[in-house]
């Protein structure tokens, strides 16, 4: 059984405006938490220390997409998000929550892969009660080790503390974090596919689909980018090139989000829109 739980959060990030992205996705109908700064150690035993990056989150049951900015510039950078957002800024990575970030860490460097070890994070977040720290022990995968972006595996202790009921309810009827699609050179999808199968311990479908308990990863060959997501077209590669987002009921979403002004581009399945360097997929829930 794999030590991998979930698709835990995608990564979307921005430089030069972590507000206004977060406006983005609240004229999508999603709600979006307060700001939240990260403290993190560099490696392992080391003390915790500004990383100069923040985020805002859009949560629902189980998972959330993190909306990921560098919020003091001449600060530290330790997530590489200047680098990210160099290629593009918009959805640059995916977390994958687990367990235990220790069996995670050690069956990756076992299979040869070179890790962070498990680093020790925090930041603070506004509850009920009045602020409070949400803690979490993440290994990281090394940008020169992972070209599609931000790519990690997460341990979060007191999950109540991101899971706050007023930030799961939202207007276009979002309820998960439902997939990632990752878009890679064709001469490449084998070298991709079998790296995955490491980094998650799980054998991919016919569909070159990576199931999880909640989540799914769908990594295909970009001659089929068109045929997936018509008229895109993939500025890197690697790209993770859509996160899938579940509703309730497509029929008012989709109302809502072209009601905001937004391009909505139908699929066999559903819509997908193209917001802040993200394409966006939003499916109905079975």
């Amino acid at each position: 059984m794999t030590d991998i739980d979930r698709v835990d959060h995608t990564v979307v990030v921005t430089i030069t405006d972590l507000d206004g992205l977060a406006r983005t996705y609240e004229r999508l109908g999603f709600t979006v938490s307060p700001e939240s700064r990260h403290l993190a150690n560099a490696r392992p035993g080391e003390p915790k220390t500004p990383l100069g990056t923040a985020n805002r989150c859009v949560v629902f049951a189980d998972n959330y997409v993190e909306l990921l900015g560098l919020v003091e510039p001449d600060g530290g950078d330790q997530w590489g998000v200047r680098r990210l957002a160099a290629a593009h800024e918009g959805l640059r990575g995916q977390i994958f929550g687990c367990l235990d970030a220790d069996a995670v860490d050690r069956r990756l460097t076992e299979a040869g892969m070179e890790t962070s070890g498990v680093l020790a994070m925090e930041r603070d977040v506004q509850t009920p009660q009045g602020i409070a720290k949400v803690r979490a022990r993440a290994v990281r995968m090394d940008l020169n080790g992972a070209p599609e972006g931000a790519l990690g595996f997460g341990e979060i202790g007191d999950r109540s503390m991101i899971f706050q009921p007023p930030f799961m309810k939202h207007e276009n009827g979002a309820v998960e974090l439902s997939g990632v699609l990752l878009v890679v050179a064709d001469v490449e999808l084998d070298h991709y596919l079998d790296r995955y199968r490491t980094l998650l311990d799980v054998q991919e479908d016919e569909r070159r689909v990576f199931q999880l308990r909640l989540g799914q990863l769908r990594i295909a060959p970009v001659s089929t980018l068109d045929d997936l997501l018509p008229g895109q077209t993939a500025p890197v590669l690697p790209y993770v090139a859509a996160q899938t987002v579940t509703v309730t009921d497509l029929s008012p979403a989709r109302a809502l989000i072209e009601g905001n002004g937004f391009d909505v581009r139908p699929l066999d399945n559903g819509f997908f829109v193209h917001a802040f360097g993200a394409n966006i997929v939003f499916q109905e829930r079975p």
